[in-house]
């Protein structure tokens, strides 16, 4: 809390002096400029808003040289003087320099954990922190009390329009001293008066008997009848009590107050995602192309496409995110060591070697199931040989070189026999039959050779330079992802083994799932396939991945760095089965006999669509669009379906003027569900602006099969995809089979 004077890095040449200390509510870390002599808050990584930074942001500290800055720096400075502060969602590190190593270890030690502390917090500590840190931000003089002046400014701040007499009404009840002022405990009231939820009271007081809490019975009746819970509500019940009521009083008669009613309804419990299907809770066993797979574009690259600048954190973000798919691009370095960029264009590169080594280390922390290279090669036969060499000497057994049982397959391994193996996807001589096809000229980069008349994509390099010799040692390594060219639905049937896999454009594949969906989905049982956005997306824009999957497609690679709908679609759908990347397709797209078309849906067996009624109720404390003092938002809900082409639909709420604190909508949304298994469902809240487009303001999306039924909140995201608490939505979802 004294603080410390660290070095802050961001290059070789970019090392500067700052003053960091952690603030009172040990949750802000602040460091001022030495030289400019006023406080220069940690700028946020998007806007360019002063900003400071909360360790709720924080995902872990990395000891030592342990970030491309750093180890850039590593002859200067000593291994045991550095850290870096690595964020959640894709803003960049934060490396840092200590004067000495037991200052380091200091604030290595300490900000781990203030970290798990943050982690650890319940709800309503989280709450406490939150109304703490209103109290500090809104106590301008510092004295520890905040008079009617600084009430009304922090009113503005938290994004409340209300009439100065009913805020002075609540004061003065708050003031219960009669001081003129509130001290922290006073203001905690002043909060409480201000959050009380009428629209929970109203649910609370349908169901309670004395209007002061619920007994076992009656929540139990809650709980059956609203939220759906069939057979076990009564235990669930007595374990919601346990769980979430703060008087222990009301524990003791085993009833539940308004307070305990409303911490369960926002807690996890309470939230639109079902518990069980958080886990793993899908079948592993099947072939690999049974499974929809989490897969990232140009995965070096932090930013677009023609200056951007190619990282290895940005395979570790990609990693974090779940993603099992990486995809290198190859070239040959200058001195004998393969380098990795986006060939022909101006960003940076990387060695092949170091990728190799931050998969070996980056690959399974947050799921053990199997990762894919998908390598785009441009090298020679020599580089290519010393790629395979790093390939086997860094990854070690990691890597796949061999059958898994020694059988050639009919059908693909599955995740679970995968587990822990990093798979080649890239040409091989021959197949795994061991006729080796002696012919060792062939195109070697995938994305190039698809282009063939493809309108969205840049003209491929000369075909004649790209005929290009084939490494024996690398080919040797691919197994079960061999790269071939597609010859059509027809052929593949004919001929094609379940090892052998086709790169499609994005065009290409809207087209085949356009004109061909109920083949491509059929070819999808069997074989993988691989979607890459369009090469003129440059800006590294994304397509909708809901498209491709619709088809079955498995391997539908978006750019990871890229925040938008796009990458929420693929989170959403990722979300479930414990983020391990793998969501494995229903049924009707994994038999081998499916007839199963998007543009069809009505005509597969087992048809049933149903209905979903989202009664949008209210919103709480939705986090400021603009940071102008006393601008306050007008918020909308829309709820968006992304599905098979019939189920794609929109709805909206109107919006409510000057209100991001507690505004209430109670307006509801209707939607009718062909194929409910392949629907995403997306909620969107915006700030309305009649003048110009609506700002974002939050998202969530999930499967709709991962939604529960009944009163729920939905905590809302960033566009960074992070957590914005306590921001969230209440709903009333009903879902019902179309009579």
């Amino acid at each position: 809390m004294a603080g410390s004077t660290l070095r802050k890095v961001k290059s070789r040449s970019w090392k500067k002096q700052r003053h960091f200390r952690l603030l009172e509510d040990g949750l802000t870390i602040w460091y001022k400029s030495r030289w400019a002599g006023k406080d220069i808050l940690l700028r946020s990584a998007k806007q360019h808003l002063v900003y400071r930074l909360s360790v709720t942001e924080l995902e872990m500290v990395r000891e030592g040289h342990q970030s491309e800055v750093l180890l850039s720096i590593a002859e200067e400075f000593p291994a045991a003087l550095c850290f870096t502060l690595v964020f959640h969602g894709r803003q960049g590190n934060l490396d840092l320099v200590a004067e000495s190593p037991e200052e380091a270890q200091a604030w290595i030690q300490g900000v781990r954990k203030l970290i798990h502390r943050a982690q650890t917090m319940d709800e309503k500590e989280r709450l406490d922190q939150w109304v703490w840190d209103w109290f500090q931000k809104a106590d301008k003089n510092k004295d520890g009390k905040m008079n009617f002046k600084e009430v009304r400014k922090l009113l503005k701040m938290m994004n409340i329009e209300m009439n100065e007499e009913h805020a002075f009404h609540l004061f003065t009840m708050a003031d219960k001293s009669g001081t003129g002022s509130l001290e922290i405990e006073q203001f905690v009231h002043f909060y409480k008066i201000l959050t009380q939820r009428d629209e929970v009271w109203k649910v609370f007081q349908d169901y309670s008997g004395d209007g002061e809490k619920l007994m076992l019975e009656e929540l139990d009746n809650f709980l059956r009848i609203e939220q759906q819970t069939g057979e076990r509500s009564a235990q669930h019940a007595q374990e919601l009590i346990e769980r979430y009521e703060p008087s222990e009083t009301a524990k003791k008669q085993g009833a539940m107050t308004l307070d305990g009613f409303q911490m369960y309804l926002c807690s996890q419990d309470g939230s639109i995602f079902k518990p069980e299907h958080q886990g793993l809770y899908q079948d592993m066993s099947q072939p690999l192309s049974h499974y929809f797979i989490s897969s990232s574009h140009n995965t070096y690259l932090l930013e677009d496409q023609l200056r951007g600048h190619s990282s290895l954190e940005a395979y570790i973000k990609a990693l974090k995110r779940g993603c099992r798919c990486v995809e290198v691009d190859s070239w040959d370095g200058n001195d004998g060591e393969p380098v990795v960029y986006h060939g022909h264009t101006l960003t940076s590169k990387i060695l092949f070697r170091d990728i190799m080594s931050t998969l070996k280390e980056y690959a399974f922390k947050v799921s053990n199931f199997p990762v894919i290279l998908s390598l785009e090669n441009h090298c020679g036969v020599e580089q290519q040989t010393v790629m395979a060499q790093h390939l086997r000497q860094i990854l070690g057994d990691t890597l796949l070189t061999t059958l898994v049982d020694g059988q050639v397959p009919l059908q693909l391994p599955s995740p679970q026999e995968l587990r822990g193996k990093i798979l080649l996807k890239a040409k091989k001589i021959g197949g795994l039959e061991g006729c080796v096809d002696e012919t060792l000229t062939d195109e070697i980069s995938d994305e190039e050779e698809m282009p063939n008349g493809d309108p969205e994509s840049p003209p491929a390099e000369d075909p004649l330079k790209s005929k290009s010799k084939l490494s024996r040692e690398l080919s040797d390594l691919v197994v079960y992802c061999k790269s071939v060219h597609f010859h059509g639905f027809e052929h593949s049937r004919l001929h094609a083994k379940c090892y052998e896999m086709s790169s499609f454009s994005e065009s290409k594949a809207k087209k085949l799932a356009k004109e061909s969906g109920r083949d491509f989905v059929q070819y999808n049982t069997r074989q993988l396939s691989r979607i890459y956005p369009s090469g003129f997306r440059t800006d590294s824009s994304n397509y909708n991945p809901q498209d491709m999957w619709s088809v079955g497609c498995q391997i539908v690679a978006l750019n990871f760095q890229t925040a938008g709908l796009e990458m929420d679609l693929n989170d959403g759908l990722f979300r479930q089965n414990n983020c391990c990347g793998y969501v494995l397709k229903p049924e009707f797209m994994t038999d081998g006999n499916a007839q199963f078309s998007p543009e069809k849906p009505d005509e597969r067996q087992g048809y049933r669509p149903l209905r979903l009624s989202i009664q949008v109720i209210s919103g709480q404390q939705l986090p400021k669009v603009n940071q102008k003092e006393g601008s306050i938002v007008d918020p909308l809900v829309r709820v968006e379906i992304y599905g098979v082409p019939q189920d794609q639909a929109k709805d909206e709420t109107s919006h409510i003027n000057n209100n991001g604190f507690n505004p209430v909508w109670n307006e509801t949304l209707n939607f009718v569900i062909t194929t409910p298994e392949l629907a995403l469902v997306r909620f969107v809240v915006e700030d309305y602006d009649k003048a110009s487009r609506n700002d974002f303001i939050g998202q969530f999306t999930l499967p709709f099969k991962c939604i529960q039924a009944g009163y729920r909140h939905i905590h809302l995201l960033s566009r960074d995809g992070t957590a914005i608490p306590p921001s969230s939505l209440f709903v009333n979802i009903s879902i019902s089979e179309l009579s």
